[in-house]
Protein backbone atom coordinates (compact mmCIF):
# COMPACT_ATOMS: atom_id res chain seq x y z
CA UNK A 1 0.00 0.00 0.00
CA UNK A 2 2.95 2.30 0.95
CA UNK A 3 4.50 1.94 -2.59
CA UNK A 4 1.42 2.68 -4.05
CA UNK A 5 0.80 5.90 -2.78
CA UNK A 6 4.58 7.16 -2.79
CA UNK A 7 3.83 6.03 -6.68
CA UNK A 8 0.65 8.14 -6.64
CA UNK A 9 1.94 11.01 -5.12
CA UNK A 10 4.92 11.38 -7.29
CA UNK A 11 3.37 10.88 -10.38
CA UNK A 12 0.67 13.82 -9.95
CA UNK A 13 3.87 15.73 -8.86
CA UNK A 14 3.93 15.84 -5.16
CA UNK A 15 6.76 14.84 -4.03
CA UNK A 16 7.69 11.30 -3.40
CA UNK A 17 7.83 9.90 0.82
CA UNK A 18 11.22 9.58 1.12
CA UNK A 19 13.56 12.46 0.12
CA UNK A 20 16.95 11.91 -0.91
CA UNK A 21 19.80 11.08 1.99
CA UNK A 22 23.06 12.95 1.86
CA UNK A 23 24.08 9.24 3.08
CA UNK A 24 23.48 7.97 -0.40
CA UNK A 25 27.02 9.83 -1.82
CA UNK A 26 29.02 8.35 1.66
CA UNK A 27 30.90 6.30 -0.96
CA UNK A 28 31.36 8.75 -3.74
CA UNK A 29 34.83 10.18 -4.38
CA UNK A 30 36.53 12.58 -4.61
CA UNK A 31 35.51 13.58 -0.83
CA UNK A 32 33.93 17.07 -0.46
CA UNK A 33 35.82 18.54 2.46
CA UNK A 34 34.20 22.66 2.71
CA UNK A 35 37.24 23.96 4.30
CA UNK A 36 39.11 22.10 1.37
CA UNK A 37 37.19 23.34 -1.50
CA UNK A 38 36.24 26.75 -0.69
CA UNK A 39 39.60 28.01 -0.25
CA UNK A 40 40.93 30.66 -2.59
CA UNK A 41 39.63 32.35 -5.66
CA UNK A 42 36.44 30.44 -6.55
CA UNK A 43 33.86 31.49 -10.16
CA UNK A 44 30.40 30.22 -10.88
CA UNK A 45 27.82 30.52 -12.86
CA UNK A 46 24.72 29.66 -12.82
CA UNK A 47 21.22 30.52 -13.60
CA UNK A 48 17.32 30.74 -12.13
CA UNK A 49 14.77 28.81 -14.30
CA UNK A 50 10.46 29.08 -13.25
CA UNK A 51 9.20 26.26 -12.53
CA UNK A 52 8.32 25.86 -16.07
CA UNK A 53 11.71 25.73 -17.09
CA UNK A 54 11.72 29.13 -18.32
CA UNK A 55 15.66 30.67 -17.74
CA UNK A 56 14.99 34.07 -15.90
CA UNK A 57 18.03 35.03 -14.93
CA UNK A 58 21.64 34.28 -15.47
CA UNK A 59 24.77 35.69 -13.34
CA UNK A 60 28.55 35.02 -12.19
CA UNK A 61 29.78 35.12 -9.25
CA UNK A 62 33.03 35.26 -7.59
CA UNK A 63 33.86 34.01 -4.49
CA UNK A 64 37.07 34.94 -1.91
CA UNK A 65 36.74 32.21 0.53
CA UNK A 66 38.81 31.46 3.32
CA UNK A 67 38.57 29.44 6.87
CA UNK A 68 40.36 30.26 10.06
CA UNK A 69 39.84 28.11 13.02
CA UNK A 70 36.93 26.07 12.11
CA UNK A 71 35.14 29.14 10.41
CA UNK A 72 34.96 29.85 6.86
CA UNK A 73 34.08 33.28 5.36
CA UNK A 74 32.71 33.00 1.92
CA UNK A 75 32.52 36.67 0.63
CA UNK A 76 30.26 36.32 -2.90
CA UNK A 77 30.06 39.19 -5.81
CA UNK A 78 27.33 38.58 -8.19
CA UNK A 79 26.64 40.17 -11.45
CA UNK A 80 23.72 39.20 -13.42
CA UNK A 81 23.60 39.49 -16.98
CA UNK A 82 21.44 42.50 -16.85
CA UNK A 83 24.09 44.36 -15.02
CA UNK A 84 22.81 44.01 -11.48
CA UNK A 85 25.29 43.36 -8.77
CA UNK A 86 24.26 41.62 -5.30
CA UNK A 87 26.84 40.51 -2.85
CA UNK A 88 26.12 37.71 -0.06
CA UNK A 89 29.12 37.41 2.75
CA UNK A 90 28.38 33.64 4.47
CA UNK A 91 30.17 33.05 7.76
CA UNK A 92 30.42 29.36 8.22
CA UNK A 93 31.34 26.77 11.27
CA UNK A 94 32.41 23.47 11.05
CA UNK A 95 30.99 21.07 13.41
CA UNK A 96 32.47 18.26 12.70
CA UNK A 97 31.49 14.93 11.11
CA UNK A 98 30.84 16.70 8.21
CA UNK A 99 28.37 18.71 9.36
CA UNK A 100 27.88 22.55 9.12
CA UNK A 101 26.00 25.80 9.84
CA UNK A 102 26.32 28.96 8.17
CA UNK A 103 24.69 32.41 7.93
CA UNK A 104 24.60 35.77 5.58
CA UNK A 105 22.72 38.93 6.00
CA UNK A 106 19.97 37.51 3.88
CA UNK A 107 19.25 34.16 5.54
CA UNK A 108 17.03 33.92 8.07
CA UNK A 109 18.10 32.03 10.70
CA UNK A 110 21.21 29.46 10.31
CA UNK A 111 21.46 27.88 7.37
CA UNK A 112 22.35 23.77 7.62
CA UNK A 113 24.31 21.38 5.79
CA UNK A 114 25.89 17.76 5.98
CA UNK A 115 28.29 16.51 4.06
CA UNK A 116 29.02 12.75 3.22
CA UNK A 117 31.34 11.38 0.17
CA UNK A 118 31.07 14.08 -2.64
CA UNK A 119 27.95 15.36 -1.84
CA UNK A 120 26.94 18.32 0.33
CA UNK A 121 22.86 18.83 1.28
CA UNK A 122 22.50 22.84 2.52
CA UNK A 123 19.10 23.65 3.58
CA UNK A 124 17.85 27.47 4.63
CA UNK A 125 15.39 30.25 4.24
CA UNK A 126 16.29 33.28 2.32
CA UNK A 127 14.83 36.70 2.44
CA UNK A 128 14.65 37.04 -1.41
CA UNK A 129 13.22 40.73 -2.37
CA UNK A 130 10.80 41.22 -5.32
CA UNK A 131 9.65 44.01 -6.95
CA UNK A 132 9.59 45.46 -3.44
CA UNK A 133 8.41 43.48 -1.47
CA UNK A 134 10.57 40.82 0.84
CA UNK A 135 9.38 37.00 0.51
CA UNK A 136 11.09 33.94 2.67
CA UNK A 137 11.73 31.55 0.51
CA UNK A 138 13.25 28.08 1.00
CA UNK A 139 16.27 26.61 -0.58
CA UNK A 140 17.08 23.18 -0.82
CA UNK A 141 20.75 22.79 -2.36
CA UNK A 142 22.52 19.60 -3.44
CA UNK A 143 26.30 20.19 -4.25
CA UNK A 144 28.29 17.51 -5.77
CA UNK A 145 31.88 17.57 -6.08
CA UNK A 146 33.09 16.51 -9.67
CA UNK A 147 36.93 17.04 -9.62
CA UNK A 148 39.61 18.78 -7.86
CA UNK A 149 38.23 21.93 -9.28
CA UNK A 150 34.81 21.73 -10.48
CA UNK A 151 31.27 21.09 -8.29
CA UNK A 152 27.86 21.53 -9.74
CA UNK A 153 25.32 22.59 -7.69
CA UNK A 154 21.40 22.05 -7.96
CA UNK A 155 19.34 24.16 -5.47
CA UNK A 156 14.99 23.97 -5.16
CA UNK A 157 13.33 27.27 -4.43
CA UNK A 158 9.91 26.57 -2.33
CA UNK A 159 7.29 28.63 -0.42
CA UNK A 160 4.70 26.52 1.69
CA UNK A 161 6.01 23.37 -0.12
CA UNK A 162 5.23 24.67 -3.67
CA UNK A 163 8.16 24.47 -5.85
CA UNK A 164 8.65 27.73 -7.17
CA UNK A 165 12.43 27.10 -8.93
CA UNK A 166 15.27 25.97 -9.58
CA UNK A 167 18.92 27.51 -9.58
CA UNK A 168 21.97 25.78 -11.22
CA UNK A 169 25.55 26.67 -10.44
CA UNK A 170 28.83 25.63 -11.80
CA UNK A 171 32.05 26.24 -9.58
CA UNK A 172 35.20 26.44 -10.59
CA UNK A 173 38.36 26.69 -8.58
CA UNK A 174 41.08 29.28 -9.33
CA UNK A 175 44.80 27.21 -9.19
CA UNK A 176 45.98 25.21 -6.45
CA UNK A 177 45.17 21.48 -5.61
CA UNK A 178 42.87 19.88 -2.90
Amino acid sequence: MKRWLCALLGAIGLGGCAGSDVQHYAQERPVLVLEEYFDGRLDAWGMFQKRDGEVVRRFHVRIDAAWTNGVGTLDEHFTYADGETQRRVWTIRALGDGRYVGTADDVVGEARGEARGNALRWRYVLALPVDGTVYKVDFDDWMYLIDDKVMLNRSVMSKFGIRLGEVTLSFTRQGGEQ
